[in-house]
């Protein structure tokens, strides 16, 4: 029910806000109007009392399509409410039927359907969702089996089987959910339900846990809110956890580092378990598309016309989440109080690590040749090659991760499942497996 009412609510919302740009470019095209009859009396005044009745009669007919849909979603929840019982009913069994390990095979289900609509819709306006508090922001939790999995003592029990001392927790990136690391699993392994996750349970016996979050919000808000969910693990867990390993890719990298940092701010208990954490294709110095998409619409806003007022508007609409990836930002006081909008401001800090955890990075390169020059130019298509690696410029500004690697011959998205990177994890861990092995 909360998911139906959220798409539905999401439906009204969208009318509300389309009349009001509709009605903010009416008015800018009459405001030019004016302006262009401002030396001339007396067409100015002329032109004035014109455009007054104007906006009087046009603001009239914006505000009743507002009311009438305000009438409408009201009509629309009160059907909702009065079926209430029976839809969740059905969706409660539906959902149980639906559940399935994480797999490959996944994918085109109506579970998968409509989980990745629901994480696309938080990716590009989950702040707002956020804001409205709807059905449909998707917060934060822990997911097993295509399930929320609940951080008590007895639900950890009966969800997790055979509980290890050594946790490792997958952070997905941006408009995904966490069917993601089973990305080509079937091709990959030549079967559907090996993941990351469940090579290190198999290898290693490491119990991996997979978040499902909302990838609209701010990086620094969801890194606070990883932090506390961590916390809460290790307080409910039924052994005493020894080790966390992080696993993030693109996004979901700098979640993970945002949470370290923030847990060691706060003297949190779950970081003096932390020992790893490894970013998989994550924009550290920004992602360039982000990038562009800020210059284009920075250049329509300074058109003076409706043609170029109203996508800058659209564009606009992003969410937080994205913009945080135009330089990497990971903390509060990066963004706050900052125009998000801002073509040329580049607030991202020098985050200190975590002492005592290891930070690794692999990148990729969809060129054979990393340093040829669509290596260079593309890197792996969304992130290049010095933002997955931290290598800035300035040497004072780049990030000083213990070891990484750099793949090539790859794209963004694959990193999520690809043998070559479950190596590199291997490679990076070794020294908790009792073996090491170096990287290059």
């Amino acid at each position: 029910m909360g998911k139906l009412k959220g798409f539905i609510g999401l439906v009204f919302d969208v009318v509300d806000e389309t009349t009001n740009l509709v009605e903010r470019t009416h008015d800018a095209v009459v405001d030019r109007t004016v302006r262009r009859f401002a030396p001339l009396e007396p067409a100015k005044s002329t032109a004035t009392v014109v455009t007054s009745v104007q906006r009087a009669i046009s603001g009239g007919v914006f505000e009743s399509i507002r009311v009438v849909n305000g009438l409408v979603r009201d009509g629309a929840d009160a059907v909702i409410d009065l079926t209430e019982h029976e839809f969740e009913s059905a969706m409660e069994e539906a959902s149980e039927t639906l559940a399935t390990p994480l797999s490959s095979e996944a994918a085109g289900t109506a579970s998968w359907v409509i989980d990745q609509a629901q994480a696309s819709i938080n990716g590009l306006w989950g702040d707002y969702l956020a804001r409205r508090q709807s059905d449909l922001d998707l917060g934060m939790d822990f997911r097993v089996d295509g399930r929320s999995l609940q951080l008590d003592p007895q639900s950890l029990r009966d969800a997790i089987d055979q509980p290890s001392s050594k946790v490792a927790v997958f952070v997905h990136g941006l408009a995904t959910t966490e069917w993601l690391w089973s990305l080509d699993s079937e091709e990959h392994y030549g079967t559907p339900a090996v993941t990351f996750g469940s090579r290190l349970r198999d290898d290693y016996g490491i119990t991996p846990l997979y978040v499902r979050y909302n990838t609209g919000r701010h990086i620094s808000q969801n890194g606070q809110a990883l932090s506390e969910l961590l916390a809460e693990l290790v307080d409910a867990y039924p052994l005493r956890i020894e080790e966390i390993t992080l696993v993030g890719h693109s996004m979901g990298g700098l979640v993970a580092r945002s949470a370290a940092h923030y847990g060691d701010v706060h003297r949190s208990s779950w970081v003096s378990h932390l020992r790893h954490l490894a970013c998989i294709g994550s924009p550290h110095l920004g992602a360039p598309l982000e990038k562009s998409v800020n210059l284009l619409a920075g250049i329509l806003r300074r058109v003076d016309a409706a043609g170029a007022q109203v996508p800058a508007e659209v564009l606009g609409t992003r969410s937080a989440g994205i913009k945080d990836l135009r330089h990497g930002y990971i903390l509060d006081d990066e963004w706050y109080g900052a125009d998000p909008d801002s073509v040329f401001l580049n607030a991202r800090r020098n985050v200190p690590l975590v002492d005592g955890v290891g930070y690794y990075f692999v990148a990729a390169t969809i060129s054979p040749d990393p340093s040829h020059p669509i290596g260079t130019l593309l890197g792996d298509l969304l992130v290049r090659l010095p933002s997955a690696s931290g290598q800035a410029p300035e040497p004072a500004h780049r990030i000083p991760f213990r070891s990484g690697v750099v793949l090539p011959g790859m794209d963004h998205v694959h990193l999520a499942n690809h043998p070559a990177v479950y190596d590199a994890l291997q490679g990076f861990l070794g020294a908790s497996f009792g073996h090491e092995r170096p990287i290059h």
